[in-house]
């Protein structure tokens, strides 16, 4: 699999990548053997970057990311970011400073096993914090005494990757897009390439939709996001579904579908379509089951996508999808 440069932390990080939110909670029930095969399934396929963060499964992906890279004996580094701060009852912006940043760090370095985070991302704070440069200062300060290598910043809004990259020490945007969410290739991926970040894709599948394989008449468990958090009852909607409502969703797949080349499943059209944008550094689906994190992997290398898909792609976000998410995210 091809590499892409990470901004300029100097990584080369590969194409696919794996999230371990499903690893470690809210996509229904996961055994740690599941989490634990599906990152040895990455790792075997060749992926050397995994993302986490200390809240999924409160701090569960983060131990299991140890336990098999304790086990794994890889040919190159494998590269792992995780993420802080929603952690925090109640979550608001002034308690993102430096006595909180520390102890999620610090805990993260003893889940994973590490000395040193290779990359800390603040996790989706809200938008105030981004105009505290204290916030910065203490990842700064983190980073100065050797507990993390790397920050960057987790976010829902264009607006707010926008406002991070004007603070010199971030060195990583991690923001959905995929082609249900599209309004970041307008501006911001031209601006962190003109300012060497690195862009990190997440939510690429649409939790699903994207797959090509969730029918109208599809049940989620209670405790899997897609059925708890549609309204965006625990979290920003967005995470799931990447906002869309989910019947409007199937419509834009259905029209989605004579674009995909016969080489190729929706998944990896998806994905393909992603990774055409060469400001992405690397895109990270997150599944436990191994046959489609090897066929996610697939999807790098694909060729790229015509001018004719890429101009379907704009045709059913512009007639099924803008309305519900461009002004939003």
């Amino acid at each position: 699999m091809d590499r892409r440069r990470l901004g300029s932390t100097g990584w080369d990080v590969t194409e696919v990548g794996l999230g371990t939110w499903e690893v470690g909670s809210d996509w229904g029930d996961v055994s740690d053997e599941a989490g634990r095969e599906a990152i040895r399934t990455a790792l075997d396929a060749g992926i050397n970057f995994l993302d986490t963060a200390d809240v999924y499964g409160d701090g569960r992906s983060e131990r299991i990311i140890r336990e098999v890279l304790e086990e794994y004996d890889p040919d190159e580094r494998v590269y792992v970011a995780t993420k802080a701060g929603r952690r925090l009852d109640p979550h608001d912006a002034e308690r993102y400073d430096e006595a909180n940043i520390r102890r999620f760090v610090d805990r993260s370095r003893d889940n994973l096993g590490v000395d040193s985070l290779d990359l800390v991302q603040l996790h989706c704070p809200p938008t105030d914090a981004y105009y505290q440069p204290e916030t910065f200062d203490a990842l700064a300060t983190l980073s100065d005494e050797g507990r993390i290598d790397h920050y960057g910043v987790s976010v829902e809004r264009v607006e707010e990757g926008l406002k991070a990259i004007e603070y010199p020490g971030v060195e990583t945007v991690q923001i959905i897009f995929n082609p249900f969410r599209q309004r970041p290739a307008e501006l911001f991926l031209d601006r962190a390439a003109a300012l060497d970040v690195g862009v990190i894709v997440r939510v690429p599948l649409a939790s699903g939709l994207l797959t090509g394989k969730l029918s109208r008449d599809a049940e989620f468990p209670e405790n899997d996001h897609r059925n708890f958090n549609r309204d965006g009852e625990a979290f920003d909607v967005g995470e799931t579904f990447a906002g869309v409502p989910f019947e409007t969703g199937l419509d834009a797949v259905d029209e989605l579908r004579p674009a995909v080349p016969e080489s190729a499943t929706m998944a990896q059209f998806a994905l393909r379509w992603i990774l055409d944008h060469d400001a992405v550094s690397t895109v990270i689906p997150g599944s436990t089951s191994p046959e489609h994190i090897r066929d996610n992997v697939a999807a790098a290398d694909l060729d790229p996508l015509s001018a004719d898909r890429h101009e379907t792609v704009e045709r059913v976000y512009d007639e099924h999808v803008r309305e519900h998410v461009h002004h939003r995210w």
